[in-house]
């Protein structure tokens, strides 16, 4: 392929990372400083944008990513099995596991925050619950897109098989 293909991959790739890693870092910081107020209306609204966010940024990224990757790869002609590739990918897993809860757990404190808030009662202590478990898998999922990135830029030599 010529050098526009690898350029356009390139570019999809890196936007397609920072996506991931924005919004990552900007839900869970919406969130947090959100669920700090324990204010349910609060809560509700955003809860209801960080859901459509996600949806719209996280989730298209994550469709993109392994599809730009594997382009990439192969116009540069790195094999899927070089180390750092193959670390990104169980990496890459690794966040899907975590996220994938932590999707279904932003609709249920979005749901319980407006329930709450509809009927003017404080925060259940299931929405307490929830957020913990919200926090505990988003943060592993945080740290290794982390790692993905900083793989994806030092391309260190590492031997995994």
């Amino acid at each position: 392929m010529n050098a526009d293909a690898r350029r356009i991959s390139a570019v999809c790739h890196v936007v397609g990372a920072t996506v991931l890693l924005g919004t990552g870092a900007g839900i869970a910081f919406f969130m947090a400083m959100a669920h700090r107020t324990q204010e349910p209306e609060l809560i509700a609204h955003v809860a209801g944008t960080v859901v459509i966010a996600d949806a719209i940024f996280t989730a298209t990224a994550v469709i993109l990513q392994p599809v730009t990757g594997y382009l990439l790869a192969s116009i540069i002609g790195w094999p899927l099995g070089e180390g750092w590739i193959a670390l990104s990918l169980i990496l890459y897993v690794v966040t899907g596991l975590f996220w994938l809860p932590v999707v279904w757990i932003q609709v249920r404190l979005r749901d319980l925050a407006r329930a709450a808030a509809t009927a003017g009662e404080p925060l259940p202590p299931k929405y307490f619950r929830l957020y913990h478990i919200w926090f505990a898998c988003g943060s592993p999922a945080f740290i290794a897109v982390i790692g993905i990135v900083w793989l994806m830029l030092n391309k260190p030599s590492i031997t995994l098989f």
